[in-house]
């Protein structure tokens, strides 16, 4: 059982920067791909990044591409997502996600944080 909290959220001004944090617990995340999601006020979750198990990016929403940043410390069991220029088109809930299959589909996650509130002030 992977237990994930999230962290870093807040409010910004557009063009700021905020890094998000996913801590887990209960057993390394090493195995597992790691998703970044979000989920705006009326709109469907939606995939912003995926990290390998080795660390490696293998997705980013086109519109996160080239500001927003996955990485993953297994030594830390934490998974990261920086944000950069932001806009406040970004402002969402944002969740780190779990999943033993590479996907961007949410249902094929099958663990998830709480989530943390990230607002974009224009």
């Amino acid at each position: 059982q992977v237990q994930l909290v999230e962290s870093g959220g807040g409010l910004v001004q557009a063009g700021g920067s905020l890094r998000l944090s996913c801590a887990a617990s209960g057993t390394t995340i090493s195995s597992y791909v790691m998703g970044w999601f979000r989920q705006a006020s009326g709109k469907e979750r939606e995939l912003v990044a995926r990290i390998t198990w080795n660390g490696s990016p293998t997705y980013y929403l086109d519109s996160a591409k080239g500001r927003f940043t996955i990485s993953r410390d297994n030594a830390k069991n934490t998974v990261y997502l920086q944000m950069t220029r932001l806009s406040p088109e970004d402002t969402a809930v944002y969740y780190c996600a779990a999943t033993s299959t590479p996907s961007t589909t949410a249902a094929l996650y099958g663990y998830w944080g709480q989530g943390t509130q990230v607002t974009v002030s224009s």
